[in-house]
């Protein structure tokens, strides 16, 4: 099982590294507050439209569909925002606070953090399943986190212009494009498709670098309860309640590993990007990147020692 924590201490390291340089880059001041607020809109707008569309596009949809797993983990995402929000809304007064922290609380750094896990346990070539729900749950991420930050930035809700605003997210008009054209089977020409191929390669590093700039230990300090919280939701609670769930009706082997990887993994670098951007708390979503990948080397090791004690997988 030491391997298994190798694994997530191997896919932790290197998001470190990134926000340190970005940190060093703030600290040797080469780029100013704003330059960075720039180069977020820019991530956010930009590049992480290209990257969603071109790993939907890459997508093999004749893989291994699980209809009931796709049906369980729409559902647990959907109850996480379901349960947290009148919880956060009660306890936490300030809205730019409350967006931030449900957004953190159910968004998982599936992609990146979830899939090398299982990856490691059951082989690449062996966990398709795992690889198909990407398609199913970063969409669904994209969508809900307009939505969640959009109710909570203080205005009158308006749902044709939340609708208005879901839809012209870059992220999710990338992953609907991308989608039509691998569905219709057109070919995009291989000199289009190698850059976007290197932006998509680029876009998480630069985000982590974007984000080790922006971070700043007034902002833990200031936000020390919120982020207690949101970390020990996104790390313990949401994984124990899901995990418990998924096992009582069945899941086992690859499937079971699948919500671990999406269920029990930190917070998405995406959800720092995305609240900076749509004026929510972005310091506590820093904060709340940075410590639940810190501490996910502990936590996932945790879930994989004991879920695999008890004969999940």
């Amino acid at each position: 099982m030491l391997e298994n924590f190798y694994i997530a201490v191997n896919a932790v390291v290197p998001m470190f590294i990134l926000i340190c340089i970005g940190s060093l880059i703030k600290r040797l001041k080469l780029m100013t507050p704003e330059e960075i607020k720039h180069m977020n809109k820019m991530v956010f707008k930009i590049f992480f439209g290209v990257m969603m569309f071109y790993n939907i596009y890459n997508m093999d949809f004749s893989s291994t569909v699980q209809p009931k797993l796709m049906l369980f983990c729409i559902a647990g995402i959907l109850l996480t925002i379901g349960i947290s929000t009148p919880i956060v809304c009660h306890f936490i007064k300030e809205n730019t606070t409350r967006g931030a922290m449900i957004h953190a609380i159910y968004r998982s750094n599936f992609v990146f953090m979830g899939i090398p896990i299982a990856a490691n346990i059951f082989g690449p070539e062996n966990i398709s399943v795992t690889v198909m729900m990407v398609a199913i749950v970063v969409p669904m991420y994209n969508i809900l986190g307009v939505i969640v930050l959009e109710s909570f930035r203080g205005g009158k809700l308006s749902p044709l212009h939340m609708l208005k605003d879901v839809l012209k997210n870059t992220m999710i008009a990338g992953s609907i494009i991308g989608a039509v054209l691998n569905l219709l089977g057109i070919n995009i020409p291989s000199p289009i498709l190698k850059p976007l191929g290197q932006i998509c390669a680029a876009t998480t590093p630069l985000a982590l670098m974007i984000l080790g700039a922006s971070f700043t230990w007034s902002g833990v300090v200031s936000r020390l309860k919120p982020l207690i919280a949101t970390v020990a939701c996104r790390l313990v609670v949401v994984p124990g309640i899901i995990l418990a769930s998924g096992a009582m009706l069945g899941f086992r082997n690859v499937e079971f590993i699948t919500m671990i990887s999406i269920f029990a993994a930190p917070c998405a670098t995406a959800s720092f990007t995305m609240a900076q951007e749509m004026h929510s708390d972005g310091q506590l979503a820093a904060s709340a990147v940075i410590f639940t990948s810190l501490l996910s080397c502990i936590t996932l090791f945790g879930w994989i020692f004991t879920t695999k004690t008890l004969g999940m997988f």
